[in-house]
């Protein structure tokens, strides 16, 4: 969410970015909300004013009072007085009660509009309607693809023994799955392995709460991303997190850190819940588009002059990790309209499908700017020295990013397809098999 005194400042800034979004129907919202900021601002004002009308008129009581009983024979003169200000005072007070109901509505009305408003995109960010424009920026690995036939991944799920969904459909419907013996096992080790992974590159594990309030939905992403994600608890102000990022940001609703103690730089592990609602649906026979899975997230909060240097160091450690696991990857930088309102830039790490021969996504990488925490108001004191060389502090919002470490079961796909073999095994990448209990090959079951 931007801030509306800049909105106010720079309407053309504001519109130039909404026709980069390519959502040109928001345009009029611009002229629409700073009208209301200054109608409440207007309110605002005259509403203080009348209380600063009060405060006096609230003297002038008093030192009538005080003329009563220092002179009784003006007691009578003085009482008729005190009446007279003391309608004016009522008076006032009722006008003022109307223009602080008044401001505080149309406040109301600015923030509904502003949580609409697109972020500001990052210059790099490439323009595009959507994601057929988003920019392949560099790959990473050989991709190959061998000389045998690769089966659908559930195919070969279903060969090692590790996968019914049909039991899942029966249970829960499309969506859900249960994973058995070495594939469970398999799913779990990718997760041990890409915690120890950001533990080793300094980040703190955190397991996190599974459910949040609706307070914190609305500061974390955009409504329209809300209506597709996430699932609601009946009768209840709560929600099941589509990812960790809710609430690890969330933590830090309403804090003031001090500058020692930033970059927060945190890993966390949370089962997901996803309604999947819109085009691409739920595949009755497939692990990319589910409704539940786990994931080991990544997550920044840091100085603004830090983000942008965070974001590099994010998406690459996801590079290296599926490098280590022998999987050929490529970083998408995604477009202007391929952008979440609140996010300032974003990229794909895509990983190797040699069955599709083509890439797919497996992390996303994202710098929010200060977006999630102006709507949170997550902020740190920053020391300065002023123009007399005093040494003063104030508060000054965070950024903050977050990026994918991985998601299986999606990422078990570019996995197995990866390090199968002709007969149908899997070879196990070394950096799992201590996960694994030194396993170094799934086999076949009958």
């Amino acid at each position: 969410m931007l801030d509306i005194k800049f909105v106010r400042d720079n309407p053309e800034i504001v519109k130039e970015n909404i026709k980069k979004k390519f959502q040109e129907e928001k345009l009029p919202l611009v002229d629409e909300v700073i009208d209301l900021y200054n109608q409440a601002l207007d309110a605002k004002q005259k509403a203080e004013q009348l209380q600063a009308n009060r405060n006096n008129l609230s003297k002038q009581i008093g030192q009538l009072k005080g003329q009563a009983k220092k002179n009784p024979d003006t007691a009578a003169d003085c009482e008729a007085k005190i009446a007279a200000i003391t309608d004016e005072v009522n008076k006032e007070a009722e006008e003022r009660k109307a223009l602080e109901d008044k401001a505080e509505e149309l406040n109301a009305k600015v923030r509904s509009i502003m949580l609409t408003i697109p972020n500001i995109i990052d210059p790099s960010v490439p323009i595009g309607p959507d994601d057929s424009c988003n920019v392949e920026a560099g790959r990473y690995g050989e991709p190959k693809v061998p000389d045998f036939p690769i089966p659908y991944h559930t195919d070969i799920i279903e060969r090692l023994g590790g996968l019914d969904i049909d039991a899942a459909r029966r249970v829960s419907g499309n969506g859900f799955y249960y994973l058995l013996g070495d594939i469970a096992r398999l799913h779990e080790a990718v997760l041990a392995y890409a915690r120890d992974f950001m533990i080793d590159k300094g980040f703190t594990y955190v397991i996190p709460p599974f459910m949040i309030h609706g307070d914190v939905v609305e500061g974390v992403m955009s409504f329209p991303e809300m209506d597709a994600m996430m699932y609601k608890i009946e009768g209840e102000d709560l929600y099941l997190i589509g990812t960790s990022e809710h609430s690890m940001i969330g933590r830090f609703k309403g804090q003031i850190l001090e500058e020692d103690q930033l970059p927060q730089t945190l890993t966390s592990y949370s089962p997901c819940f996803r309604k999947e609602k819109g085009a691409h649906g739920i595949e009755e026979r497939g692990l990319y588009r589910i409704h539940q899975f786990e994931k080991q997230e990544m997550i920044v909060v840091c100085k603004p002059e830090d983000s942008m240097d965070w974001y590099e160091k994010m998406w690459r450690f996801s590079v290296e990790l599926f490098r280590s696991m022998d999987i050929p990857v490529r970083q998408l930088e995604c477009c202007s309209g391929d952008l979440a309102d609140l996010k300032v830039k974003s990229c794909d790490i895509e990983a190797w499908s040699p069955r599709q021969g083509k890439y797919f996504e497996v992390c996303s990488c994202s710098n929010l700017g200060d977006a999630q925490a102006r709507r949170l108001g997550i902020r740190y004191r920053e020391s300065y020295v002023d123009g007399k060389g005093k040494r003063k502090s104030k508060t000054v919002l965070a950024h903050t990013l977050n990026n994918t470490v991985v998601a299986p079961p999606r990422m078990l796909i570019a996995l197995l397809e990866n390090n199968l073999n002709q007969d149908g095994s899997v070879n196990v990448p070394e950096v799992l098999r201590p996960y694994m209990g030194g396993k170094a090959l799934l086999t076949v079951q009958k």
